[in-house]
């Protein structure tokens, strides 16, 4: 997770904890995402499970053509909120969930032959009562890693996720027309390319019987040095030889580097060397930090070591590893200081929780061109105890 290291904004214009999203840096994201939809003639989807501001809905809505989500609920949002496709794909639906996306999904994506059997009726069933076209489809695994994190890999051994080839029923496509998979995380074209081979070399009996297919997300395609024109011709290669329509589910892609999340210190400790406490937990707030891992950029510092004074920086809660890692500065932080950490807008928002009673952050969307600072959302103690009870 590669952040911008540096900010447009004040950050004391905002209360703490809180994230801010850039909405200029929405904006170029955008740019980028629009190209390669037009360029290759595909589609392109936000992932709701990395970023879900609805708030900033409306603007990516006039790019992107719909959100693909992984619950009931995320699908619902998508449907009120966003107002365009939206696809679905869970490892296991209930029957209850099924009857919940027939009044929200457009495509509805199934990990089974034994879900899809068991549940292609009732689709159908809900489908015409309800006068609505809901396209099926099939998560395949292509048996083919990129990832190097294996809690990452969809392809890794074991991995639950999507039908290998030796359980493929290609006698069992009825009404079927899609198909998807998702095997990368933060990676570049060259990883597609292959991933692609993989694909055609498995299932090249199948995908011609398919109307579209789905690349998954993980495609770095906004950072820096990615080769977009790669991707571009993956992509308009792959519809030209199979006759389908393509898309994409970019969650990074669509909010890296568009977010931030500032956080002040609150005292400075001695231990084996300075620690920073700050009123932002890791564990609540930046919880990637941990499950990746990963260090999280904070803004004007540097390595261990690198500048004149180095530091440990963690939160106020009760678990030994709210740590977000070990940083250098020009000089020492002090009581009150903000810190800035970088690319906090993505798997960050989705993933907050109120472990210890820890406040949430407040959300506040940044209009560069204005110098406007608007306070989306701020959460209290009701927002705490009404999911506990």
């Amino acid at each position: 997770m590669n952040g911008r290291l540096e900010y447009r904004f004040d950050p004391k214009r905002v209360a703490t904890p809180s994230y801010v999203i850039d909405e200029g840096l929405l904006k170029e994201n955008l740019e980028v995402l629009a190209s390669v939809r037009d360029r290759a003639g595909c589609k392109v989807l936000l992932a709701l499970k990395c970023f879900a501001m609805h708030a900033v809905f409306p603007l990516l809505a006039e790019t992107l053509d719909g959100i693909c989500a992984s619950s009931p609920h995320e699908a619902r949002l998508g449907r009120e909120e966003f107002g365009r496709e939206v696809h679905t794909f869970a490892a296991g639906y209930s029957e209850a969930d099924i009857r919940d996306l027939c009044e929200t999904s457009d495509h509805i994506v199934f990990n089974s032959f034994a879900q899809l059997d068991r549940f292609r009726p009732l689709v159908r069933e809900l489908a015409e009562a309800a006068g609505r076209n809901i396209e099926l489809a099939l998560r395949i695994n292509p048996e083919h890693s990129e990832g190097a994190t294996p809690i990452y890999d969809p392809c890794s051994p074991g991995s639950r996720l999507g039908i290998r080839r030796a359980q493929f029923d290609a006698d069992s496509l009825d009404g079927i027309t899609g198909l998807h998979w998702h095997n990368l995380c933060e990676q570049d074209a060259d990883c597609l390319e292959r991933t692609i081979e993989a694909v055609e070399r498995n299932f090249s009996d199948v995908l011609p019987r398919m109307k579209y297919v789905n690349f998954g997300g993980g495609h770095h395609i906004t950072r820096p040095g990615y080769d977009v024109d790669l991707l571009v011709s993956l992509i308009t290669r792959f519809k030209k030889k199979w006759n389908v329509e393509v898309y994409l589910e970019p969650g990074e892609a669509v909010a890296l580097n568009a977010g931030y999340l500032v956080a002040e210190v609150l005292d400075v400790v001695q231990a084996d060397m300075p620690v920073a406490i700050m009123d932002s937990a890791v564990p609540c707030h930046m919880p990637d930090v941990i499950e990746m891992p990963y260090r999280p950029h904070i803004v004007g510092s540097g390595e261990v070591e690198e500048k004149a004074w180095t530091c440990r920086i963690g939160g106020p809660s009760c678990l030994t590893g709210d740590v977000a890692g070990e940083y250098s500065f020009d000089h020492p932080v002090r009581t009150g200081d903000r810190l800035v950490f970088t690319d906090m807008a993505i798997y960050s928002m989705v993933k907050t929780n109120t472990f210890n009673g820890i406040q949430l952050p407040s959300m506040y969307l940044f209009k560069p061109d204005s110098d406007a600072m608007t306070l989306v959302r701020s959460f209290g103690y009701e927002d705490f105890k009404n999911r506990l009870s």
